[in-house]
């Protein structure tokens, strides 16, 4: 196989890979508080300096790497995925269980069948049991939860508000306060389904119990600008079929011609 056609593949998948990750931000754009995906395209041969002292056969991988075609190694390749925490605005609901954090690195806890997870989306709505729940059924914590294990319940008929630190009022009555976690490196955080975000241990996050944190009635939306994602993507896809071009050169011009030149050469 040329070996240009080994860097322009690798290229091309790397290229798709940017796409899924394009069309998931663009996928959503309108849910609450979503934060925009990004990738890092470096070469293999980057990738290849920064592991190979850690590799368990150095100086023998020391020794092959010197037969590598330099075009191979230049190959692009994704090396890193990672999330924008950057602040969306906010958007007036109108609805006294929509939430918003004022923070970017601020997050409310939820309890799901795989743990306690982190999430920004404040999108709250009422169970049938009266606990204060996500969209998804997931009961969202009080700044007590590890104290006593009990979830927020609101009163049946209450008109429920919830100041600017979290505390939440049924009529005149406090009934808990939200537990706002701040993430000490929110680059640790790993994205999962339904807008949830995992921590790595709970000793990674400091409860927030005062401040202007919290505006009621509004929601954040997404930091997702789809002027630029529709740019990337359009560019995306011209560069995919840049590379299938030259594919298609390598596999089929470049070889025919081999083949017919060497055919009419005579023994």
């Amino acid at each position: 196989m040329q070996n240009g056609y080994y860097s322009t593949t690798g290229a091309m998948v790397a290229q798709f890979n940017r796409l899924d990750v394009i069309s998931n931000n663009l996928a959503n754009v309108n849910t609450p508080a979503f934060k925009r995906d990004d990738v890092v395209v470096g070469d293999f041969k980057r990738i290849f300096q920064e592991a190979k002292d850690e590799m368990p056969l150095s100086d023998n991988t020391k020794e092959a790497s010197k037969f590598i075609n330099a075009a191979i190694t230049r190959t692009p390749q994704v090396v890193e995925q990672y999330v924008k925490f950057d602040q969306g605005s906010l958007k007036n609901t109108g609805n006294a269980l929509d939430f918003a954090l004022k923070r970017e690195d601020a997050f409310f806890m939820v309890e799901t069948p795989n743990g306690i997870r982190l999430t920004q989306n404040g999108s709250f709505s009422l169970n049938d049991a009266g606990v204060l729940v996500s969209k998804e059924g997931y009961p969202v914590l009080p700044a007590n939860y590890f104290q006593n294990q009990q979830y927020i319940t609101i009163p049946e008929d209450a008109t429920l508000s919830v100041d600017k630190s979290g505390n939440i009022y049924a009529g005149t009555d406090g009934v808990g306060q939200l537990f706002i976690a701040q993430s000490d490196d929110v680059k640790s955080l790993t994205k999962e389904g339904d807008n949830l975000y995992k921590f790595k241990a709970l000793e990674e996050t400091t409860q927030l119990e005062n401040g202007d944190l919290v505006a009621q009635g509004f929601l954040e939306v997404s930091n997702i600008n789809p002027v630029n994602e529709m740019v990337g993507l359009i560019e995306t896809n011209r560069l995919v079929e840049m590379y299938q071009k030259v594919m298609n050169s390598h596999m089929n011009d470049i070889n025919t011609d081999a083949i017919t030149k060497l055919a009419s050469i005579r023994a």
